[in-house]
């Protein structure tokens, strides 16, 4: 056990190279929020109004746009804090809370983002027996077990971390309390749950992104079989989007968990985290929405409904 003093609350230091820029930040970031939670609530609320869009698809898009919006609020209204306090405190149990929460639900939306690759994989694939496969009941059984691996995957490290005593270095290179941080502050040896968090993230970030890899082979296979160019850009329509936010999110997190240590750096990772815990939740009802005609029609015929009672 190192010596130290016991601690009991963690600084969180945000951004403090950009000095003089905090309000700007600060009115940015806010305006990100709203929007996400606006386009991601949207989302839900036109998938569940329309009952033509009451299908697979959309059900696991409201999963993900769901989860969007309880993921950035895990971490945005601590950021915000970071721009207008000196000093941004947090207490341990908050911060152990907030690192259970961010990684429970970033680990939850690999396993939807999975599933909506294999749903989209029997889609193309397999269109006469879709229907048949892809019920309700066997969508609402993918997304309660991605729901499920998440927080189980999550739950049983976390159950360890609460246990730690932290005498260490109490301040957190980071705008969320990130694990990496929480265990270099703990007064004992740390190595098993570094492993466990290890074994965690190869199994869910390559496994994962290893099956998106193979679906998507699978279907590009598919899409260039089918003989007319109508047909082709008809079937790649359906996935371009899923595909756009697969690259977005896997891209930031194997740039940030899997590159060598030795080449590492906290900055960077931060710049990077923006992108993967602000940017992607952001765009992705904008992504899903921009080339959908069927949720773009839904919209405007939502946008109008109101004008034409009115006149009437």
């Amino acid at each position: 056990m190192r010596n130290g003093t016991v601690i009991t609350e963690f600084i969180l230091l945000g951004f403090p190279v950009i000095q003089g820029l905090q309000t700007p930040l600060f009115i940015a970031i806010f305006l990100i929020y709203i929007l996400t939670l606006t386009g991601n609530g949207l989302i839900i609320a036109i998938v569940w109004a329309v009952p033509r869009l009451q299908i697979p698809m959309y059900f696991f898009l409201c999963n993900l746009s769901f989860l969007e919006i309880w993921y950035t609020t895990t971490v945005i209204p601590k950021l915000l804090e970071t721009f207008v306090v000196a000093r941004t405190v947090i207490c341990i149990s908050c911060c152990l809370l907030q690192a259970f929460f961010h990684f429970f639900l970033g680990t939850t939306e690999f396993s939807i983002l999975t599933i909506m690759s294999f749903d989209r994989y029997l889609a193309i694939r397999k269109p006469l027996r879709y229907p048949t496969i892809m019920t309700s009941k066997l969508c609402l059984q993918l997304a309660l077990s991605s729901w499920v691996v998440g927080f189980t995957t999550v739950f049983c490290q976390m159950m360890l971390l609460i246990q730690l005593p932290f005498c260490g270095n109490n301040v957190i290179n980071h705008f969320y309390c990130d694990v990496g941080p929480i265990l270099k502050a703990a007064c004992i040896d740390t190595s098993i749950l570094e492993l466990l968090g290890v074994l965690a993230t190869v199994l869910v970030i390559p496994g994962s992104l290893l099956f998106n890899m193979i679906s998507y082979i699978y279907i590009l296979f598919t899409i260039l079989r089918i003989p007319s160019a109508t047909g082709r850009q008809k079937a790649f329509s359906t996935c371009a989007s899923h595909l756009t936010v697969v690259s977005l999110l896997y891209g930031a997190v194997l740039f940030m968990y899997l590159r060598p240590t030795a080449h590492s750096s906290f900055k960077i990772n931060k710049v990077v985290s923006v992108l993967n815990t602000i940017l992607t939740p952001l765009l992705t009802p904008f992504i899903y929405t921009i080339r959908n005609k069927e949720v773009k029609g839904a919209l405007r015929k939502a946008m109008t409904c109101p004008k034409t009672g009115h006149a009437k």
